[in-house]
């Protein structure tokens, strides 16, 4: 019976998807809120994308039918000296992204303000710190992108 009661727990937990809690924390933060239906291969990286700027992201990736992976969701932690506003953690976007300075839109994400554009949504933590979420937009409604990003909170 005990057998039997474990593996529909087991069920259950395996259609229910992934966690909304990931557990491990990215870079000193905690990721609160990841949507449903996220693909289930996650991985962490490491990188520099401009000089002094230090970036920290877990991806979420689901396999398409056609043998590739597509990337549902990324979170990325950056730390670097030189991001000491707001308008410093845009500058390194829009090049990161290949974007105009001006296509994003001022948010708020909690009590800080950010910018916000189809699918991404950054703002700075504190001077040297800055938060980057980008999900896709086709898949997941922009209710999704902010409540992840409302779900970062350092550790």
């Amino acid at each position: 019976m005990l057998k039997g009661v474990l593996a529909t727990i087991g069920l259950v937990f395996a259609l229910a998807g992934p966690s909304t809690v990931t557990g491990a924390p990215l870079d000193g933060f905690m990721i609160g809120h990841v949507p449903r239906d996220v693909g289930s291969s996650v991985s962490d990286f490491a990188y520099e994308p401009d000089e002094g700027i230090a970036c920290a992201s877990r991806v979420w990736e689901r396999s398409t039918g056609s043998g590739g992976h597509a990337v549902d969701l990324t979170v990325v932690v950056l730390r670097g000296a030189g991001l000491t506003s707001l308008g410093e953690l845009r500058s390194v976007m829009a090049r990161h992204h290949e974007r105009a300075p001006d296509s994003w839109s001022a948010t708020r994400v909690g009590a800080q303000p950010g910018l916000r554009a189809d699918g991404h949504v950054f703002w700075l933590v504190e001077p040297g710190v800055g938060v980057s979420v980008t999900i896709d937009a086709e898949r997941f409604g922009s209710g999704e992108l902010m409540a992840v990003a409302e779900g970062v909170r350092p550790r």
